[in-house]
């Protein structure tokens, strides 16, 4: 997979050598805001070098690469700080392992902003006091539009964490940033949309992978009869994949009659019925479904669901829906 960002050096330093290039066009070019790089100007140094008698001083080819390694650095996680004097030295840093800092609010953190096209406003990153620095990274590279930049951090961060670290401490954070931002704002909803078929690509791509499984009959994932979302639904099946259980995936607004009938046709050794929002899910349909022989576990996931007596069992996180998923069908 290409590191984010590779390929843009060379297309926009076509020229540039030539003829250098003004702060809004490079921050066009790069996908931040043209106050991003006057920032890095001002504090780090990572300005044009190229200066004529009477005109503005312009980026040339070297000053292009030095910003493209700052970004690059900073997407990862590391602090602006230290991806500065990196890329002013040209010096290594362990992307996927550091454990730089970062600042909280009204630090280094909010330099990059969430506007792609490099114009002014549109808001910055969201705040996530003490979140990692990788959580922090995401945040950038899914405000920068950066699809390529926010799946090699969530793939980096499953082969060295496992699905149920990266769920925890890497996506959910962000998600849940970013969800709060757009209700105080009522912007950023391309943010999510974007982030969520990253993670999606990420973790459909991990449930291909299983090619001897360890379950001979199948687990059922599906959204409940009125519920639309369905990203937890597809870590479920990272986690699950992660130790070798296929999985089949019936997606969101699944009819109670037409689960069963799934059910009746698959003879499933669990189910999972996923509901996010508040009356959703409704307890009465989960204990209608078949009893079959044998009779698969039926686990409820998800803060959506109507309160009573159920015949199913109630997971509250990630690691409890796959320990109790996989258990049920002897992996």
């Amino acid at each position: 997979m290409p590191e984010p960002g590779s390929g843009i050096v060379e297309s926009i330093t076509e020229g540039a050598s030539q003829i250098g290039l003004t702060v809004a066009a490079v921050a066009r070019r790069l996908g931040v805001a043209p106050a991003t790089l006057r920032t890095w100007d001002r504090r780090y140094g990572l300005g044009p070098t190229q200066h004529s008698a009477g005109a503005h001083r312009r980026y040339n080819t070297e000053d292009l690469a030095r910003l493209e390694r700052m970004r690059r650095l900073v997407l990862a996680g590391v602090s602006p700080g230290e991806a500065a004097r990196a890329a002013a030295s040209e010096a290594v840093v362990d992307e996927a392992a550091t454990t730089v800092t970062l600042p909280q609010d009204g630090g280094d953190q909010d330099e990059i902003t969430s506007s792609p096209s490099g114009r002014h406003g549109g808001g910055r990153v969201v705040a996530m006091p003490g979140g990692a620095p990788a959580a922090r990274g995401l945040a950038r590279a899914a405000f920068a539009l950066d699809s390529e930049a926010c799946r090699k951090l969530i793939v980096d961060t499953v082969d060295r964490r496992g699905v149920v670290w990266t769920w925890d401490h890497l996506l959910l954070p962000v998600l849940v940033a970013v969800g709060k931002r757009w209700e105080q704002t009522g912007t950023g909803i391309e943010v999510e949309h974007l982030l969520s078929e990253a993670i999606q690509s990420v973790f459909s791509e991990l449930g291909r992978r299983v090619t001897l499984p360890r379950n001979s009959s199948p687990v059922l994932l599906a959204g409940s009869e009125f519920e639309l979302h369905t990203l937890p639904l597809w870590a479920v099946a990272a986690g699950l994949a992660e130790r070798g259980v296929t999985t089949r995936m019936l997606g969101p607004r699944m009819p109670a009659a037409a689960l069963a009938e799934a059910m009746r046709r698959t003879g499933p050794g669990a189910v999972l019925v996923w509901s996010q929002v508040a009356g959703t899910g409704d307890i009465k349909e989960i204990n209608d479904l078949p009893e079959l022989r044998p009779d698969p576990l039926i686990v409820i996931a998800g803060p959506g669901w109507t309160a009573g007596p159920t015949r199913a069992r109630r997971v509250y996180d990630l690691a409890g829906a796959v320990e109790e998923l996989s258990r049920a069908v002897g992996a």
